[in-house]
């Protein structure tokens, strides 16, 4: 990679003599993967780990869309190294005719080399296949190949991204092993701080990928954690197995869409599903509407999840809607004079999977999150504005029903957008008055400004007295607010609780949102450490993320933690944030204690409860340590709230961040949602794991 000069300035001639030949940097083979990592796998973290054993699998399930693979194995060992095997074709051996060097270890060791760039093994592949598993050898401490081809077994080593040794062939292929390739790998801790898999991570990941490639078998082994067997025995020992984890799904995308809606109520029983190619890309699309009306929509490219939506997307929201926009005014659901369904009406309580596959996808960042193919658009399009009709036509009562469902959601949006008006226009009547039982600060300047939400006027009490007034504004609410999972937006803004939130934080709501306008860059909730409190906390989180989602996104939610006890010996005090940290406390306290303190009548002395029904929990030991348990914020006078909660030199904030929105948003359906069984099933199997429920 060459850097080309720039045009120096006439007459400046110290700045052309100051930049030469010898300040041009080439960097040749994987160097510029090693120098810059993050701009291959985004980040040096645990995601740019992880992202090592995706584009090396990458390879394999391009073999299996391609019809050539029909097994993977991803085998996790114990040293941190992974092996990927399939039963593909195995990577070509003989001597590329460009670089006089084996087509192995061409793949394996020049950025953008590989049968997807421009070659007809692949009609479609992932886009960076090629230089993903030469970044993956870059980024690796040391890296083996073996293939299987023709009935020979060949194999080459590698040391980050370079080649010990030509590519040789060492035997005949094992008949278990007839074709293929087996990719081994170390990453380097030169490169990356910890080399630590995430077993759930991957098993989301290859799940998801396992839908989208019909009829492939995704096996993940687990070296690490070997589970014994009982009442099996070898030796007189029990016998040990290694967990195994496989995927395959022959209904594919239909599979997909059961597992989204599992456990949620449906709208229609028949899932919708074509699978078609239009101008050379294979468009697939699965679709079912639920009861409730939070959506779940998930875009693919050749199996490259698109967070970020794209072109694909596109098309299908425009077909989606002018199809049933259609539907609506020829069987009479719309009247004549009656306006059209919008985009969201269409798709509330959708759950879709939109997966285009074609030749040369255009990725918009180096991390694949948007498609940008205007073609992609122009064939989802056709293919979906085709179909959508044909199927409503053959299933009536499901039609019926997404009618009623999509109906139902324009009216609520009808009734919202007058609700939302109500509560913006107050806000613009009152001269932008904020709510009353707000404490404002006196700072206008919102990257200074933080907001404490409290439970009840008197922890509101308390932060009040305890505040800087500069920069902190105090919002109490009043008891739990509403459930936003099980309602819609109308009946929310009805709230007042919420609907002062909405005005204090200043963004609007729904489409009218405008995180520019936020008066406070850092909103805090603060709730008290009981059942109450975390309940409390829950709904305000589900409030964030189904409706302010951008302020999470953009980190500026936090969780306030103050300290469970107060244990105080004399005139020192301390504060415990958990009882761990109580229990090291108030060792080192023992072990400084005299031993007649400590032992009294020759036995240790405990910690004796004194419980108020009203006021907080204490508890004293004969050594001289008084034990105080904080129920809630409002148990803290404002001096000991301000140094433990508030002080931004002194406190512990937790930033909510949403690091796998999938998964966050099926525990927020599950935890929230109006089903009860998902919900009992959830507490019924990590009970067991609640150490101390405080009721």
């Amino acid at each position: 990679m060459s850097k080309k000069p720039q045009a120096a300035p006439k007459n400046n001639q110290n700045n052309s003599e100051s930049y030469t030949a010898k300040d041009i940097y080439v960097l040749e083979g994987l160097e510029p993967v090693r120098k810059r990592p993050g701009m291959y796998i985004g980040s040096t973290g645990p995601s740019g780990l992880h992202h090592l054993i995706y584009e090396t699998v990458d390879n394999s399930l391009d073999e299996a869309m391609g019809g050539f693979a029909k097994n993977i194995e991803i085998r996790l060992h114990l040293d941190g190294s992974v092996s990927v095997k399939d039963d593909g074709r195995g990577i070509p051996v003989e001597k590329h005719p460009q670089t006089k060097k084996s087509a192995l270890e061409t793949v394996m060791t020049t950025l953008h080399a590989g049968a997807k760039f421009g070659g007809k093994s692949y009609t479609i592949a992932g886009g960076l296949h090629g230089v993903g598993v030469s970044v993956v050898n870059a980024l690796s401490e040391w890296m083996k190949v073996q293939v299987s081809r023709e009935g020979n077994l060949y194999e080459q080593e590698y040391e980050r991204g370079k080649a010990k040794k030509p590519v040789k062939k060492t035997g005949k292929a094992p008949r278990e092993f007839k074709n293929g390739t087996i990719v081994s790998f170390l990453p380097d801790k030169e490169v990356f701080k910890e080399i630590k898999w995430d077993l759930h991570i991957l098993l989301d990941h290859f799940r998801q990928q396992a839908y989208l490639v019909k009829g492939v078998r995704i096996e993940i082994v687990d070296e690490r954690n070997q589970i014994e067997i009982k009442n099996i025995k070898k030796n007189g020992k029990n016998e040990s197995a290694v967990p195994t984890y496989t995927f395959y799904f022959e209904g594919g995308l239909i599979s997909y869409v059961r597992f989204l809606t599992e456990g949620e109520g449906v709208k229609h029983q028949n899932i919708f599903y074509i699978g078609k190619e239009n101008e050379g890309i294979m468009v697939e699309t699965a679709f079912q509407y639920l009861e409730e009306a939070t959506g779940k929509e998930f875009g693919f490219a050749n199996n490259i999840f698109t967070g970020e939506g794209g072109m694909h997307i596109t098309g299908f929201r425009s077909a989606l809607t002018r199809t049933l926009n259609d539907y609506a005014r020829k069987e009479g659901y719309l009247k004549e004079k009656e306006d059209n369904l919008s985009g969201d009406d269409v798709r509330e309580g959708l759950a879709v999977v939109v997966s285009v596959k074609l030749r040369e996808p255009q990725f918009e960042g180096q991390t694949k999150a948007k498609l940008g193919n205007p073609e992609a658009r122009t064939s989802v399009e056709a293919v979906l504005s085709e179909a959508i009709p044909d199927w409503l036509e053959r299933n009536p009562q499901d039609g019926r029903a997404i009618m009623e469902k999509v109906i139902l959601a324009a009216k609520a949006r009808i009734a919202a957008k007058a609700a939302r008006e109500t509560v913006l226009r107050k806000g613009v009547l009152d001269g932008l008055a904020l709510p009353g039982k707000l404490a404002d600060c006196s700072s206008r300047d919102p990257a200074e400004s933080e907001l404490f939400l409290v439970e009840g006027d008197s922890a509101g009490g308390s932060a009040k007295s305890a505040r800087d007034r500069k920069f902190q504004a105090i919002l109490p609410l009043r008891g739990k607010i509403l459930n936003v999972e099980k309602s819609r937006i109308d009946k929310m803004l009805a709230s007042k609780e919420i609907r002062a939130l909405i005005i204090a934080l200043g963004t609007a709501i729904s489409e009218d949102f405008d995180i520019s306008k936020l008066r406070y860059h850092r909103i805090i909730i603060a709730t008290d450490a009981d059942v109450d409190g975390m309940h409390i906390r829950t709904l305000l989180l589900t409030l964030f993320y189904r409706y302010f989602k951008p302020l999470i996104e953009s980190g500026h939610l936090y969780i306030a933690q103050p300290p469970l006890y107060k244990i105080q010996k004399g005139a020192k005090v301390q504060y415990a944030y958990s009882d761990s940290e109580k229990e090291e406390i108030l060792g080192e306290l023992k072990k400084t204690a005299s031993t007649k303190a400590m032992e009294g009548d020759g036995k240790i002395a405990g910690l004796n409860p004194e419980r108020s029904r009203e006021g907080p929990q204490r508890a004293s030991t004969s050594y001289g340590v008084n034990v105080q348990r904080y129920k809630g914020l409002g148990e803290m006078n404002p001096s000991e709230l301000w140094e433990t909660t508030m002080n931004p030199e002194n406190r512990v904030l937790l930033k909510v961040a949403i690091e796998e929105a999938e998964e966050a948003d099926r525990i927020f359906d599950i935890l929230m949602g109006v089903e009860v069984a998902p919900r009992k099933k959830f507490i019924q199997a990590y009970a067991k794991e609640v150490k101390n429920l405080d009721i």
